[in-house]
Order: C-alpha cells, then structure tokens, then sequence
C-alpha cells in the first residue's frame, strides 16, 4: 500500500535537512553565537570588512554597540 513508502521518506528527509541545520550551528558555534555572513554582492563584501574594523579585534562578528565606538 502506499503506506509503505513512509519509512523511506522519512529517512530521505532526515538526510536532507540534517547536513543543513548542523551547518548553521557549526557556523554559530565558531563564530561567537552568530551565524556565518556570506558576502553575495561588493556591498556586503564592505560591510563585512567596515564591521572588522570597528570591532577592534578583526573579526567581523565581534561588533560593537554604537555607544561603545571612539
């Protein structure tokens, strides 16, 4: 019956979304709580580098509040 399809589905589907949801918690865990930035266009690619330099520690995703940038 159709049915019996259902275990195989299942397990289809767990192999599909599990290298997806444990990547973006690889990225979260290396990089400080936050999910890996990926720089598409020129103006992310700025922004990136923008937030490198305001953090003080040349790594994107430590950022700064507003209040606490000299």
């Amino acid at each position: 019956m159709w049915y019996e399809i259902l275990p195989g589905l299942g397990i289809m589907t767990a192999c599909l979304i599990i290298p997806g949801v444990a990547t973006a918690y690889i990225h979260r865990f290396t990089n400080g709580g936050k999910e890996k930035r990926i720089a598409r266009v020129p103006w992310q690619w700025y922004l990136m580098e923008r937030d490198k330099r305001v953090s003080g520690t040349k790594q994107y995703f430590d950022s700064k509040g507003l209040e606490n940038i000299n």
